[in-house]
């Protein structure tokens, strides 16, 4: 009775305190409204919140009764019934009819997209913020059951191959594909939610505008519901919270001065002694560097200087630790034979949490990885896509294997593959007896997810999670899951530099050379 009446206290409190942020939205919004009178739109969304304001403060002055009111029940009244969803407030959205202001609202901000003037858009943020809730923060005044979502379901099943709910956080993006097919997917999901993310989606270009502009830390204002859908975000706005959120996670601690001492001809090494016993929390100090027999301070250039050289040291050949890819020759992925190094899961712990250092200081390193390998940082399934940039010629094995029917191909297959180290061949299943179960049209699919898992996470299951290991300990996994693949690659390495010269120098032509009329016509 006690918790089912404190249940209720609760949801009427945060439902007094909703309509407390929405009265004074929508007194923004009118001032803005009277600024910008010229606008017939705007003159009607104005009127529009006279007539809201009205049903706003006879709803406030009903959840205040009704506050009063409970508060004063025995725990008898309430522990009659054990349902949970007798103690549910109305919807907001039911109780304030504003489907005539949110259609203008879309149309300002369709018009609003399309201005010059980058500022123009935070004459209509009061109304944007009055939407969001209306209908984007709805569900934290409802009860909650405890069944998981089919987000949730997915997460908590496995995420190649490491853990079954490692992965699973309350900030990782939405598996929403919000476009092409929005319709399809809001179908399942309640109305407000739906109506929140479609809205969002046909105005993200603005919406983002308006979040770039905002004073007002995303996960403490009326946005903070875009935190569980950050496919909405553009990477610079993620950014921006991921910076913000890190700083929370601090609490605000100061952080000394970390030396180290480095030998030029070592650096690697070097850094592996002087760092690798540190604790997460040391990690997180100011690092100091000292390159031993040179004179100098550190003021920022040096441990610039260590880090790109350690992007290029975690490379080397000589520790056999990375591989580039076949695919491009210019990204990387773990070695599958990198046991030949007996440390190697140690300085693969160590490598990711350099790269995390690297991050969490802001500082840009010289790697490019895989985009299999983002895949594994982010806490995210790979596909068969993915082994284009790879492996090229079997990946367009696969494409060709997918489009064709194997009865016409004559191609015999098993679930099993061929794997080759140091010179010497064998065959490994992809299921339990997979060299004893032939590939047919009906479970082509499987045997390509599974020879693809077994490529890029089965042969290297080892290397990713002491690499995760080490990176998680410095940057939070439910933070760097915000990103994609290619944002992840943006926060690690930032923007190539192309040297066009040195491209021309280096280009190989088949078929063709430098004088080609092809080359010609296409060169800058």
């Amino acid at each position: 009775g006690e918790a089912n009446e404190s249940r209720v206290l609760q949801n009427l409190l945060q439902r007094r305190q909703r309509l407390s942020a929405l009265r004074e939205t929508l007194n923004r919004l009118r001032a803005f409204g009277e600024e910008s009178i010229d606008s017939e739109a705007l003159s009607d969304m104005q009127r529009a919140m006279e007539s809201l304001e009205g049903e706003v403060e006879v709803l406030s002055g009903s959840a205040s009764g009704a506050q009063e009111g409970e508060s004063s029940k025995s725990s008898k009244d309430t522990k009659d019934d054990g349902d949970d969803s007798v103690f549910a407030l109305p919807l907001l959205s039911q109780q304030l009819v504003l489907e005539e202001l949110w259609s203008m609202l879309g149309d300002c901000l369709t018009a609003l997209a399309d201005s010059t003037d980058s500022h123009a858009v935070l004459v209509l943020q009061p109304a944007v913020e009055a939407f969001f809730l209306v209908h984007g923060t709805e569900k934290a005044s409802q009860p909650v059951k405890a069944t998981p979502s089919r987000d949730n379901a997915e997460r908590s099943t496995s995420y190649h191959g490491l853990s079954t709910s490692e992965y699973d956080n309350p900030l990782s993006p939405s598996a929403l594909p919000m476009s092409p097919a929005v319709a399809e997917n809001l179908a399942d999901l309640p109305p407000d939610t739906a109506k929140f993310l479609q809205f969002a989606e046909t105005h993200r270009t603005v919406l983002n505008q308006i979040l770039r502009q905002s004073t007002t830390h995303l996960s403490d204002g009326p946005f903070s519901v875009l935190i569980h859908h950050t496919k909405l975000l553009d990477f610079d706005v993620k950014q921006r919270y991921f910076r913000q959120e890190l700083e929370r996670v601090d609490g605000g601690v100061r952080r000394e001065d970390m030396v180290m001492h480095i030998r030029r001809e070592h650096v690697f090494e070097d850094s592996y002694r002087e760092l690798h016993r540190r604790s997460s929390e040391d990690m997180k100090n100011r690092l100091y560097v000292v390159f031993e027999g040179e004179d100098g301070q550190d003021a920022g250039g040096l441990l610039r200087e260590w880090y790109l050289i350690m992007s290029r040291e975690m490379f080397n050949p000589n520790y056999a630790l990375f591989k580039t890819t076949p695919g491009d020759r210019v990204t990387y992925m773990p070695n599958r034979l990198s046991y030949c190094n007996s440390n190697h899961l140690s300085y693969f712990k160590f490598i990711g949490r350099i790269i995390a250092k690297a991050i969490y200081d802001n500082k840009l390193l010289e790697c490019y990885f895989s985009r299999s390998f983002y895949k594994h940082i982010l806490g995210k399934p790979v596909h068969y896509t993915d082994m284009e940039a790879e492996d090229y010629s079997f990946y367009q094995g696969l494409v060709y294997l997918l489009e064709h029917d194997l009865n016409e191909i004559g191609t015999e297959l098993t679930f099993s593959t061929e794997v080759e180290e140091f010179g010497v061949c064998e065959v490994r299943d992809l299921k339990e007896g997979g060299s004893n179960l032939t590939v047919v049209e009906e479970n082509k699919k499987e045997y390509v997810k599974l020879v693809c898992q077994m490529k890029m996470t089965g042969s290297i299951r080892s290397q990713i999670k002491s690499f995760l290991d080490g990176f998680y300990e410095i940057v939070p996994k439910h933070l760097i899951s915000i990103f994609n693949e290619q944002e992840l690659e943006l926060l690690i390495a930032g923007l190539p530099t192309i040297d066009i010269d040195d491209l021309k120098a280096n280009t190989e032509y088949v078929k063709y050379n430098s004088n080609s009329l092809q080359v010609r016509d296409n060169e800058p």
